[in-house]
């Protein structure tokens, strides 16, 4: 699955320009979206409303929880 990804930015705003950095960041968010679409194919053929699905996987990338914030 080809997703188009923003610039990177750091929390200050700067660019984050590191390539091995943006390639790791791809790699996962590809893979992330790759699981997501067969997740919400899997939904959809055992009857599930394609409405709730989006909404419940929307919901969860909004709880993500930062281990990292201080």
């Amino acid at each position: 699955m080809a997703i188009e990804l923003p610039v990177w930015r750091d929390p200050e705003g700067n660019v984050v320009a590191c390539v091995e950095k943006i390639k790791v960041m791809r790699e996962n968010l590809e893979e992330l979206a790759q699981m997501a679409q067969d997740a919400f194919e899997d939904a959809i053929l055992m009857g599930c409303d394609e409405h709730q699905v989006r909404d419940f996987l929307a919901q969860l990338m909004r709880e993500l929880h930062n281990p990292y914030q201080s």
